[in-house]
């Protein structure tokens, strides 16, 4: 009987292992929201790391959060680094592009509490009185995260901080 239940339990586990394996190496979480203001009165709240707190979900984690602003002051070459409890974890986001009053890239790197390299792309997009902003993320995603993918929704996870960024920022812009 033990060593039935044994070979159960092995085939449960690999079977679990192999589905992990075939899933997707790369993730995309995107959200948009519509703010009635011009890409211009939005943008410099994206471009200017300095403007992020009064917005940016994340700076929220860790009062005691350590920020470090360096590089340019704001756009293309503006880096802001960040070390803070187990929430806030630690790492390093670099903008490596900016076109005025349309997109911001970044390059994002996590050092804690795991490491990853991301990329995340803000675009803005008029339309009428209103800006489309849209916040993506995009990474590659080792086994690890693929196993751990299957009982956590990173798009929800992700997704759920994005939507808050984007509240808070339409708030922002639209006072």
């Amino acid at each position: 009987m033990f060593s039935t239940i044994l070979i159960i339990l092995v085939v449960i586990i690999a079977a679990v292992l192999i589905y992990a394996a075939t899933r997707p190496n790369d993730f995309v979480v995107t959200r948009t929201a519509s703010i009635k203001a011009p890409p211009e009165a939005i943008f410099p709240l994206i471009n200017d790391f300095g403007r992020w707190p009064t917005w940016s979900p994340y700076e929220k984690l860790d009062p005691n959060m350590k920020r470090t602003l360096s590089g340019a002051p704001s756009g293309k070459g503006a880096v802001y680094a960040w070390e803070g409890n187990g929430k806030a974890g630690k790492g390093r986001m670099e903008i490596v592009n900016s076109v005025p009053s349309s997109q911001v890239a970044l390059k994002l790197d996590f050092e804690k509490p795991f490491r990853a390299n991301n990329s995340v792309d803000f675009t803005l997009t008029p339309s009428g009185e209103t800006t489309a902003v849209s916040w993506a993320m995009r990474g590659s995603r080792p086994f690890i995260a693929k196993l751990m993918g299957l009982f956590m929704n990173f798009d929800t996870l992700i997704g759920r901080d994005f939507e808050v960024g984007l509240a808070n920022l339409k708030r922002n812009a639209e006072a």
